[in-house]
């Protein structure tokens, strides 16, 4: 389980930058993972903060993104793990804060990209799910699959 956050502002979209499995940068929505025992709003807002540097007010919650994919073995089992990820994804306004970029986490550059160009943008298919779900704002809380 994880909360990301889609945020707006004078036309430009907030994202992180982070290594891709083959090491190449690509550009991700701020947030991430759930401790355990932590709410999604309190993860959003956390993971916003270490990521970009900004304190974040959650206006919304746009809707989630579930998929569910098999992972090569690896480690002690040494067999396949059938992974099912749920991400909530929320809309946040920036309400304090100075942009920076995290250290020793998992992203390292924090920016703001005008919403023309993100599509020229190398970027995770997350990116795309959270922006159609700032757009169309789809009653079920839930877009279509996109390709890719």
């Amino acid at each position: 389980m994880a909360a990301y956050a889609v945020c707006v502002r004078d036309g430009h979209l907030l994202l992180a930058r982070s290594p891709a499995a083959d090491g190449t940068p690509e550009w991700v929505l701020p947030g991430g993972g759930m401790e355990h025992g932590e709410d999604p709003y309190d993860t959003v807002v956390r993971e916003l903060e270490e990521e970009t540097g900004y304190r974040v007010e959650v206006t919304g919650l746009l809707g989630l993104d579930s998929f569910r994919r098999v992972l090569p073995g690896g480690g002690v089992l040494r067999r396949p793990v059938d992974h099912h990820g749920v991400r909530l994804v929320y809309e946040a306004r920036v309400t304090g804060g100075d942009l920076r970029h995290e250290t020793g986490g998992s992203t390292d550059l924090a920016a703001w990209h005008d919403l023309a160009e993100v599509p020229g943008l190398r970027r995770i298919r997350m990116v795309d799910v959270g922006l159609r779900l700032w757009r169309e704002r789809p009653p079920t809380g839930r877009v279509a699959a996109a390709e890719g």
